[in-house]
C-alpha cells in the first residue's frame, strides 16, 4: 500500500541508483549494462548521483579506468567532490554491493522509475492544459505524442560536436565498403531500375510526393509500389485511401498481383482459370504485411495515431502511402478558407512525420488545371497544385506524364508513361519511361535516365 506520505515524493529508488553505481565502480564492464538500457544522468533521481554517473561517462568514454579515485578526480575538476559528500561517499558506493549479479535488475528499476517520474510530469502538464481549455485535439495529440515518445528506447537528441559526428562517419565508410549490402538497409527500392538508380531508393525519413492530372494513373502507380515493396521486398507497408474503399483497393491489388483484368473482377467474369490465379494471388497477398485504411478523410493528429499504433503493434514500419494530399485537413480551424496555408501545414506535417517514425512517406498530389492549358503539357513543380510548401517539404518530387491521355488515338502512344523526377534533394533529376497495362494496372520500366551527370 502507498502511503500519503510517500504520494509527496516522485518515484524513485535510492538503493537501486547506488546498486548501478557501486557495480561499475566494483566491475567496469557493468557500465555496459546500463548501455543496455539507455541509461542517461538525468535517470537518476539523486543529483549527487547523476554527478556521479556523468563522470563515469566522462571515464568511460575516455576509456580510463573507472573507481573511487578517478570518478573523485573528475568530481574534483568540476567543483562537484564536496557536493556528492566527498570521496567517502564514493568508497561507501564502492563497498555497497558485495556482488555484482543484481545490476541489471538495479539498471532496469532506476530506468522504470525514470520513466515513471516523466509520465507524471506528462500527466501535471496535460492536466494545466486541460484546465487552460486548450484546444481538445491538441491536447489529445500532444498526450499521444508524448505517450509514443515515453515507449521509445530513444533518451532524445542532443547537440553533438562535429568531431564526433565525423568519427562514426568514418567508421560507417569503412563498414560498408567491407559490406556494401549496409547501403540499402531501411531503404525500400521501387523495383524500377533506372528510377532506383537516379534515387537510391527511398529513404527513411523522406516525403516524396508523386503528382499528376486526373487518370493518369497516380493510385495505379501507388500500388505498383505497394507490392514492390511489401511482396518483392518483404516490407510492412500502409496506405491510407481517403478516395477508394478497402474493398476496392484490395480488388486492384489482386488484378494487378494476378494479371487478371479488372474488368474481369469487377463484374465477375471470371472462369476456373481466373479462380486458380486469383487463390494463388490472395495467398501471396494475405502473407504480406500491407495494411489498408479507407479512412476517407483525415488529419495529421489521426494519421500521426494511427501510424504510431501500427509500429508498435505490427512491429515494423517501412513505407507509407496516401492517396491523396488535398483530401487531408488541416489541424484546427485557424486557416478560415486559406487552402494554400493548411496544405503547407499538411506537407510540413507529413515531412515531420516521415522523420519522426523514420519510414519513406509517399504521398500523391493533384496537379492545377493549369497543366491543360499549355501546348506542352507536361507537368512541372510550379503546376502542383494549391502548393504551399509542398515543393519546399518534399526530398523527392516525380509527375506522372501519359501522353495517350491527349491523343488517345495515336496507338504509338498506348500506355507510355513518364515519370518525371522534377525534384530530387540527395540525386540527379531525370525523366523514367514506363509501360502501363492498363487492363492489370501494371507498370514496366522501358527506360530513359537522368538529366545530369551527378
Amino acid at each position: 500500500m502507498v502511503s500519503i506520505e510517500d504520494l509527496k515524493l516522485p518515484p524513485h529508488n535510492i538503493d537501486a541508483e547506488k546498486g548501478i553505481l557501486s557495480g561499475i565502480l566494483i566491475d567496469n564492464n557493468m557500465i555496459d549494462i546500463a548501455d543496455n538500457v539507455n541509461l542517461v544522468a538525468k535517470d537518476f533521481y539523486s543529483k549527487e548521483h547523476q554527478m556521479i554517473f556523468e563522470m563515469i561517462l566522462n571515464l568511460k568514454n575516455a576509456h580510463k579506468t573507472i573507481d573511487a579515485v578517478t570518478v573523485a578526480d573528475e568530481l574534483q575538476k568540476k567543483d562537484y567532490l564536496d557536493v556528492i559528500g566527498g570521496i567517502d561517499y564514493l568508497y561507501d558506493l564502492s563497498g555497497f554491493l558485495l556482488s555484482t549479479s543484481g545490476v541489471a535488475e538495479y539498471a532496469q528499476i532506476v530506468k522504470e522509475k525514470s520513466i515513471l517520474r516523466r509520465v507524471l510530469g506528462v500527466c501535471q502538464q496535460m492536466i494545466g492544459d486541460v484546465y487552460d481549455q486548450t484546444d481538445t485535439a491538441t491536447i489529445m495529440d500532444q498526450l499521444e505524442k508524448k505517450i509514443f515518445d515515453l515507449t521509445q528506447t530513444n533518451v532524445g537528441n542532443k547537440l553533438v560536436h562535429i568531431s564526433d559526428i565525423l568519427n562514426g562517419r568514418v567508421e560507417k565508410y569503412m563498414e560498408i565498403v567491407d559490406n556494401p549490402e549496409l547501403l540499402d538497409a531501411g531503404k525500400v527500392m521501387s523495383t524500377f531500375p533506372v528510377l532506383d538508380d537516379m534515387l537510391a531508393g527511398f529513404k527513411p525519413g523522406e516525403l516524396i510526393i508523386l503528382a499528376a492530372r486526373p487518370a493518369m494513373g497516380k493510385t495505379a502507380l501507388s500500388l505498383n509500389l505497394i507490392c514492390n515493396a511489401a511482396l518483392d521486398q518483404g516490407k510492412a507497408v500502409a496506405f491510407f485511401s481517403l478516395e477508394m474503399t478497402k474493398e476496392l483497393i484490395a480488388d486492384r491489388l489482386l488484378s494487378t498481383v494476378s494479371e487478371i483484368p479488372m474488368y474481369k473482377i469487377s463484374k465477375g467474369q471470371l472462369d476456373n482459370e481466373d479462380f486458380v490465379k486469383m487463390g494463388e494471388s490472395m495467398e501471396v497477398l494475405g502473407g504480406s504485411h500491407i495494411y489498408i485504411d479507407d479512412i476517407g478523410s483525415a488529419t495529421l493528429s489521426q494519421l500521426r495515431s494511427k501510424l504510431r499504433r501500427l509500429k508498435i503493434e505490427a512491429g515494423s514500419l517501412d513505407l507509407v502511402v496516401i492517396d491523396y494530399l488535398q483530401l487531408m485537413s488541416g489541424q484546427g480551424s485557424k486557416f478560415e478558407g486559406n487552402r494554400v496555408q493548411e496544405i503547407s501545414q499538411i506537407s510540413r506535417g507529413l515531412k515531420e512525420l516521415s522523420k519522426e517514425l523514420s519510414v519513406p512517406i509517399i504521398a500523391l498530389s493533384q496537379l492545377s488545371r493549369g497543366v491543360e492549358s499549355r501546348i506542352d503539357k507536361k507537368p512541372q513543380l510550379s503546376d502542383l497544385r494549391e502548393s504551399g510548401s509542398i515543393e519546399q517539404d518534399a526530398d523527392v518530387v516525380i509527375m506522372i506524364y501519359r501522353e495517350e491521355y491527349y491523343d488517345p488515338e495515336d496507338p504509338d502512344k498506348k500506355g507510355l508513361t513518364d515519370l518525371l523526377v522534377r525534384k530530387n534533394r540527395n540525386g540527379p533529376v531525370g525523366e523514367v519511361s514506363l509501360m502501363f497495362h492498363a487492363p492489370t494496372m501494371k507498370f514496366i520500366e522501358i527506360g530513359k535516365g537522368s538529366d545530369s551527370d551527378y
